[in-house]
């Protein structure tokens, strides 16, 4: 754990800053277990302190309403100073990629851009969170496929009603209603949880009033009774 690395929470994680006392103690204690079993390395580029704790921060808002939880299905996260293409190149004009949960070779690994990571803490509230969104993409992947369909944080009444109104919103998206949430989430089921889950994290009262079906389902899952 960096020696400062509460003052890097207050100064830069929102979430963190509107925890109370108790609930602080036990978000550290969080990501202190993450950084000690998941290693971030730098390819092409120096893994600051700063580095570190926005990406177990993120790692720890997406699975926070869970005591119990933690990452067993990624050992190392990848972090390139910027975007990246499909060949994992840092160089070069088809550079698109922020964020990859690994598979195959980069089995238990997940790439991230250094930009997007501070990015992403810099402004939050705009509903965009590499972070989040890839640690949303391990967590739906952990009942054995990333497909949107979190099987592990939504009991089975509520998992119909999820896939219901995740495919009408993906349609409506696609018929240029909606677009307040990211249309990059059209491209499948998984992409679309990913990106309506940064919006819930970010942008959660704008969420509960423009969508508040989905906003219902998402708290249902992140922050169960």
């Amino acid at each position: 754990m960096p020696a400062d690395t509460k003052y890097l929470l207050l100064e830069h994680i929102v979430f963190y800053r509107n925890l109370d006392d108790e609930q602080k103690i036990v978000f550290e204690t969080r990501i202190k277990d993450f950084l000690s079993h998941v290693s971030i390395t730098g390819v092409g580029t120096t893994v600051e302190d700063l580095d570190r704790i926005l990406i177990a921060s993120g790692a720890i808002i997406v699975i926070f309403g869970f005591p119990d939880w933690r990452y067993n299905n990624i050992s190392e996260i990848l972090l390139y100073k910027d975007a990246f293409n499909e060949a994992y190149q840092q160089h070069g004009n088809d550079r698109t990629i922020l964020g990859m949960v690994g598979d195959g070779a980069l089995h238990r690994q997940m790439i991230l851009s250094q930009a997007s990571v501070r990015e992403s803490f810099q402004r939050q509230d705009d509903g965009h969170n590499t972070v989040i969104h890839e640690f949303v993409h391990l967590v739906d992947k952990a009942d054995g496929a990333a497909d949107g369909i979190p099987e592990y944080l939504l009991s089975r009444p509520y998992l119909m009603p999820w896939i219901e109104n995740m495919h009408k919103t993906i349609d409506e998206m696609k018929n240029n209603k909606h677009p307040d949430i990211n249309f990059y989430g059209t491209n499948n089921d998984a992409e679309f949880f990913a990106v309506v889950s940064e919006y819930f994290f970010e942008r959660p009262e704008a969420l509960k009033s423009n969508h508040p079906e989905l906003y219902q389902l998402l708290e249902q899952m992140f922050r169960p009774l």
